[in-house]
């Protein structure tokens, strides 16, 4: 992370100290709408490292990510509701719980060179199981929903992860702060390279000696840990899971179209198609409403049509060509 910092001209360290500063002062100059649109915009940039580390690190596409969304929302707020444990220590159980998942799903995976578009449709296939499956345990609510005791908002409980909305953007803040700085590392790191080379072309990554099996896998594992805590944010920023809405294929997709849209592969390009699509899709939908019209699905439509003007026009991303004009190397 230093190393990257050190390395970036002077212009684009000033811009980036004065886009961290805008960042923590937003709370005291936005109100709370706008607060909100920020929020999601770092749930979304988040979420979108998370998937980058492996299919924009190591090639794998994942198409079901929020299966471990999902699995870190329920494990916490179960715990939270059903036990009285706080959503820090179920953070482990969240964690563990997304991470040993992902390792089965990986080991099924690769040990039979199930590879492409077939391990994409196998993450999809785990998903959707998975909401089925949760549909039915009437513990957890079943298609009913599970509901966490809406607490005071008054005041801030970093504790039980119950207060403003401004104490929810600062921990989101930070999530998605420790975020960038662990992808920055892990792209310098000796997993980077590997991942790369996997990425691009596995067979000679294996023919020079590399364990593809195990560094897939620890892709896989760091990417379902990372999607899993955020399932922990968004069960107690929520309040309420419903099978249906958080394991269900649309979530996945939109944790994908950040990085897609952005620059898969890149530190920066998740987080610019994060806040580019949750602006634009929140302002495209607040227009429609204005006009006094009703258009089921205009939020997808939109991203549809987002993601077919960045592949026909910038298919590696919007911030590429940005990064080349402050003059960045690729991978910033």
């Amino acid at each position: 992370m230093i190393e990257l910092l050190a390395s970036l001209p002077l212009r684009a360290k000033i811009a980036l100290a004065l886009v961290a500063i805008a960042l923590l002062a937003a709370p005291f100059l936005v109100d709370r709408y706008v607060l909100s649109i920020l929020l999601l915009s770092l749930v979304s940039a988040y979420l979108g490292q998370a998937w980058n580390i492996l299919m924009g690190f190591c090639g794998l596409l994942s198409l079901g990510h929020a299966l471990y969304l999902g699995l870190g929302a329920y494990a916490s707020a179960a715990l939270y509701v059903q036990f009285g444990i706080g959503p820090w220590a179920g953070v482990f159980v969240a964690v563990a719980l997304g991470v040993l998942v992902a390792l089965a799903l990986g080991s099924l995976a690769f040990r039979f060179r199930i590879e492409g578009v077939y391990f994409a449709l196998l993450t999809i296939a785990f998903a959707e199981f998975t909401r089925i499956g949760f549909d039915h345990i009437g513990w957890l609510g079943g298609p009913g929903g599970l509901f966490l005791k809406v607490g005071q908002r008054t005041s801030w409980d970093l504790a039980n992860l119950r207060g403003t909305p401004a104490m929810f953007y600062y921990v989101m803040l930070a999530l998605t702060a420790g975020a960038f700085a662990l992808c920055a590392w892990l792209l310098k790191s000796r997993a980077g390279y590997y991942w790369q080379a996997i990425r691009e072309d596995e067979d000679a990554a294996r023919a020079l000696g590399i364990n593809t099996f195990r560094w897939k896998l620890l892709a896989v594992a760091i990417s379902a840990a990372m999607t899993s805590l955020a399932g922990v944010f968004f069960a107690f920023y929520y309040n309420n899971l419903f099978p249906e809405q958080i394991f269900h294929i649309s979530q996945s997709i939109e944790i994908i179209l950040g990085p897609i849209v952005g620059g898969v592969g890149t530190l920066f390009g998740p987080i610019l198609g994060a806040v580019l699509l949750t602006t634009l899709a929140d302002s495209l939908t607040n227009l429609v409403a204005a006009m006094g019209l009703d258009i089921p699905g205009v939020k997808q439509v939109f991203y549809g049509v987002i993601l077919l003007l960045v592949i026909m026009f910038l298919p590696n991303g919007i911030w590429p060509p940005i990064a080349k004009r402050l003059g960045l190397g690729r991978k910033d």
